[in-house]
């Protein structure tokens, strides 16, 4: 299997609001390889996010290709793609998105649910993810009991219950306290080095820049050459 996870060529994002035309990402191109941690870095609007949902093929490009994972995913059709995430891609998101009524344990369950895997098996894939977190004796909990930090392990737990080849993690310390953050960078850390998970995240905070292996910039919808940072960049 190639050691290239995700590769990008003249990817290409437009937006089309009323009359006017928003060219959210401008002609990226990328390569990440299976075991980084990169960290995708920018201002609001400067295209990073936009760069991490279409390489989870939640929207798709205007123009440019991007493979992820052997897939080129402007060829998949909507099912194919449902699938393919749903067995490659742990998504993790500044809010959480956990669902409030389900607790812990059935939060971190849902993806499994899109498996063959039968009930008992599903428990127990679900416990032993809220145990690699911290949570194991959080799991019936809701997560109006939770703290913000525990919130986004359990998010952490669901994205990684299916034992995905590649963490997509949208600000995932954007919505925490300083040591909460710490707590989730840690984890996401540990995931990268001791598992060996593909880890992207998109950040503005250098701090959490500081624990991925490789930082690209963003600026006004451009990806910058490796090692570049824009010129107005303050440490």
């Amino acid at each position: 299997m190639s050691d290239v996870v995700v590769s990008a060529r003249g990817l290409t994002k437009e937006f089309v609001r009323d009359e006017y035309r928003v060219l959210a990402l401008d002609g990226a191109d990328i390569e990440i390889e299976r075991g980084d941690f990169v960290a995708l870095m920018g201002p609001s609007g400067s295209g990073k996010s936009t760069l991490l949902h279409l390489t989870a093929a939640m929207d798709r490009p205007t123009s440019g290709t991007i493979t992820v994972l052997g897939h080129e995913l402007t060829k998949l059709s909507e099912r194919q793609i449902a699938r393919w995430r749903n067995i490659h891609i742990g998504f993790i998101f500044q809010n959480f998105n956990l669902i409030p009524v389900l607790t812990a344990l059935e939060n971190v369950e849902l993806p499994l649910k899109l498996t063959h895997l039968k009930k008992g098996e599903r428990y127990q894939h679900a416990v032993t993810a809220l145990g690699l977190v911290g949570l194991g004796d959080r799991m019936n909990h809701y997560p109006r009991q939770l703290s913000g930090g525990q919130e986004q392990r359990v998010a952490i737990a669901r994205a990684i219950v299916t034992d995905p080849d590649l963490l997509l993690c949208d600000e995932p310390t954007g919505n925490l306290d300083s040591k909460s953050a710490s707590d989730v960078l840690d984890l996401l850390s540990m995931l990268n080095t001791e598992y060996g998970k593909t880890v992207v995240m998109v950040t503005h905070d250098p701090h959490a820049a500081h624990y991925a292996t490789k930082v690209r910039h963003l600026e006004k919808g451009k990806l910058l050459p490796e090692g570049q940072v824009p010129e107005d960049w303050k440490l």
